[in-house]
Formats: C-alpha cells, sequence, structure tokens
C-alpha cells in the first residue's frame, strides 16, 4: 500500500531552506527526508515535545535529533530543558512540524 498526499501549496523545508511545492505528489517519508538538517518540531505521546535540528530517521521514523530542547508540562507550568542531542522512538511520536519552534514556556 502506497500512501501519498497530494499537495496543491505547502512550504517543505530543505536545507535550512524553503521552497513552495505545487500540486505534486509527495511521500511521507520523502517529506522527512527534505527536512534532514533543518529545524523540527515533535510532538510526543504525553506530555512532551522536543525542537531539534533533524540529522537522520529510519523506516520506522525513530528520529536523532541534535541541538534540542525538550518542553514538558509539569506541575509548576510548560518547562524547557537543553539536550545535545537525542534519539526519539517513531512509535511514540503524533505529530511532526517542519520549521516548528515549539510552545512558548511558562515563566
Amino acid at each position: 500500500l502506497s500512501l501519498s498526499l497530494s499537495l496543491f501549496s505547502v512550504s517543505l523545508c530543505e536545507n535550512n531552506s524553503h521552497f513552495s511545492a505545487i500540486m505534486s505528489q509527495l511521500l511521507p517519508l520523502e517529506l522527512v527526508d527534505k527536512c534532514i538538517g533543518s529545524r523540527i518540531h515533535v510532538i510526543m505521546r504525553g506530555d512532551k515535545e522536543f525542537v531539534g535540528t533533524l540529522m537522520g530517521f529510519d523506516d520506522f521514523v525513530n528520529l536523532v535529533l541534535e541541538d534540542v530542547t525538550e518542553f514538558e508540562i509539569t506541575a509548576e507550568g510548560r518547562v524547557a530543558t537543553k539536550l545535545e542531542s537525542i534519539l526519539l522512538n517513531g512509535t511514540s511520536i503524533t505529530l511532526l512540524v517542519p520549521g516548528g519552534e515549539g510552545p512558548a514556556v511558562d515563566g
């Protein structure tokens, strides 16, 4: 089964620059591949989100991020933690936002 997205106008990331794809066919993993080297916002199951530079991924959408900020909801509000790198399990990812900057931090 081949899933593809019909895109009329979508902003994609490729090597830290943006371009528009007009009426093209694009597979989901192709979109993720175009984002390697760019910032990406990852929303996980539960109360965690990550923003970092996508360094690589596999067929299971396990992601390797560098220069990462982890956002977590705690009793005190949303807390941000800086990390050098992280490996995220693809089965725990609910949403990928290319170019996303993440949520605002309470403070």
